[in-house]
This record gives structure tokens, C-alpha cells and sequence, in this order.
């Protein structure tokens, strides 16, 4: 009889995994056949290369069912690595520099003082009942009424210097106008109240916020009369402070924020330094006004 030990050792070879026919080959044992006879012989001619092959075969399989499952790995460990890569706009957005969050900080008190100053905005507004007085001081420094204004005392003027002053206080509003509606247009800054423009604002251009063209003529126009005209002392404080009233008119009508204010404040300022460096002579004046009239006559 066989020992205890051989019968153990046996059961243990057979239980093995590498006595399984496709792992025979990393054992570098001959598979075993079942068969008997002479067929066994045939069977273990043709057994080892037959096991090698099948050993292979599982292996190849696994390596070529491996390859296409690689590629879908990869291509989802790209596909969680492209949402943690942000582009680079996103991280300027996220790290902005101290330059543009002073900027927008500036932007956002601006608004809220805005908002908070716009008292005559609507009649259910806190200061609501003071709205048309209001309006009726910003219209005093309204395009139209000033061009208006000019042309009526220029037809009625009969003095030469009187009439140098208006035609080129004329052409300074037309100035104003012109390039204030021209940089609105550029910047397009809505108020900050939503409000549709109303007539006399639709026909001088003044749709958008920035920069304040009630602001702008009111500073040009009285630096222009404070330089042209002989006023009393009381007579320019209240010119000074009437443009100043007329600015801050539309920011209580919710029409322009503070920094329109500010800005048409200095862009009056400039319109008028340069009307003041092509300031036309009386002739000059002359020429136009005979031109205007169709009473020119360079021949005669």
C-alpha cells in the first residue's frame, strides 16, 4: 500500500494550479493525458505543443482583450484629468490681479451710491414729489436748449465781439455733442436704472450713461462764460454752482452714475481747451454767419 505522505503529495499535485494544462508550461512539465494506450502515446506526442498552445492562447487573448481596454482607460483618466486642467482665461478669472479687483471693487461702490442717490428716479421714489423740479434744472443743461438758446441770441446780437462769442460758443455745444454721443456709443454704459430715453434726449443722442453730457455742458459752458463774459463775484458762485447742481440733477434722476458725473465734469473741461485753441476771429465769424444767412457775397 502507498504511504500516507505519496498519497498527500499526489492530491496536492492534482489540486495545484500549475498542474492545470495552461499553465504546464511554466512548469515545464509534460501534460499528463487522459487518454490511454496507444492513443496515449499519440496524445503525448501531440500533448505538449498542444498544451503550450493552449497556454499561449489564453495569454494572447487576455493581452488583446487588454490593448482596446487600455485605451478606454486612458481615455477616461484624460477625461478627468481635462476638467481639473482649467483654461486660461478661467484662471485669470479666479486669480484676478490687485489692478482688477480694485477696479471692479470701485465699479460696485459706484453703483450702489448710484442706486442709493437716484431718490427722483420714479414718483415712488423717496423724493418723488421733487422729480419735476428736478428734471426742470436738468433741463437747463440740456443740449438742445443751450443750441437753441445760442442761435436765438445770435440772430438777435448786433455787436462784432458779441457775435464771435456765440458763434464760437455754438460750435463748442456742437462739439459736446458730437463727441459725447460718439463715446456713449463706443462705451454703451446703461444707467443705473433701467429708463427709456425721452424725446429731447433721443434727438441730442444721449442714450447710454457714460460719459454725463448734461455734466460735460454744464462744466464747458460755464468755464466758457466765466472766461468770456465780466460777471460779478456772485454772478460766477452761482454760475459755478449751477453746473455743478445741474450734474448731480441727473444722477438724482437715476439717469448717470457718479463716475459719469466726474467724467462729463472733465470731458467739458477739455472741449473747452480745445475750442479755446481754435477759437475762430470775428471775421471768421463773419464769414459763417453770411454763409448761414445766404447773404454771402465774395465777389461783390
Amino acid at each position: 500500500m502507498p504511504s500516507s505522505y505519496n498519497v498527500r503529495s499526489r492530491a496536492r499535485e492534482r489540486n495545484s494550479v500549475l498542474s492545470r494544462p495552461e499553465f504546464m508550461s511554466l512548469n515545464h512539465q509534460p501534460v499528463r493525458s487522459n487518454g490511454g494506450g496507444g492513443g496515449g502515446s499519440a496524445g503525448g506526442g501531440g500533448g505538449p505543443s498542444e498544451s503550450r498552445g493552449s497556454a499561449r492562447r489564453p495569454g494572447q487573448v487576455k493581452h488583446q482583450t487588454s490593448q482596446p481596454s487600455e485605451e478606454p482607460a486612458d481615455s477616461g483618466s484624460k477625461d478627468k484629468r481635462e476638467p481639473g486642467k482649467m483654461p486660461e482665461e478661467d484662471c485669470m478669472l479666479l486669480n484676478p490681479s490687485f489692478k482688477g479687483i480694485a477696479i471692479n471693487s470701485l465699479l460696485a461702490i459706484d453703483i450702489c451710491l448710484s442706486k442709493r442717490m437716484g431718490v427722483c428716479a420714479y414718483t415712488s421714489s423717496p423724493w418723488g414729489g421733487c422729480r419735476s423740479m428736478v428734471a426742470l434744472l436738468a433741463l437747463t443743461g440740456h443740449g438742445i436748449t443751450w443750441i437753441i438758446g445760442t442761435i436765438v441770441c445770435l440772430t438777435r446780437s448786433n455787436t462784432l465781439a458779441g457775435q464771435e462769442v456765440l458763434v464760437n460758443l455754438l460750435l463748442a455745444l456742437l462739439l459736446d455733442v458730437m463727441t459725447v454721443a460718439g463715446v456713449q456709443r463706443l462705451v454703451k454704459r446703461r444707467g443705473p436704472w433701467e429708463m427709456t430715453p425721452g424725446f429731447l434726449d433721443c434727438v441730442a443722442m444721449d442714450i447710454y450713461s457714460f460719459p454725463a453730457a448734461h455734466a460735460s455742458r454744464a462744466a464747458m459752458v460755464s468755464k466758457f462764460l466765466l472766461s468770456h463774459l465780466v460777471l460779478a463775484v456772485p454772478l460766477r458762485i452761482l454760475l459755478v454752482l449751477w453746473a455743478f447742481l445741474v450734474g448731480v440733477s441727473r444722477v438724482l434722476l437715476g439717469r448717470h452714475h457718479l463716475t459719469d458725473m466726474v467724467c462729463g465734469f472733465a470731458l467739458g473741461l477739455l472741449h473747452f481747451s480745445l475750442m479755446e485753441s481754435v477759437w475762430l476771429s470775428s471775421s471768421t465769424c463773419q464769414t459763417l454767419i453770411s454763409i448761414s444767412t445766404l447773404s454771402w457775397s465774395p465777389f461783390f
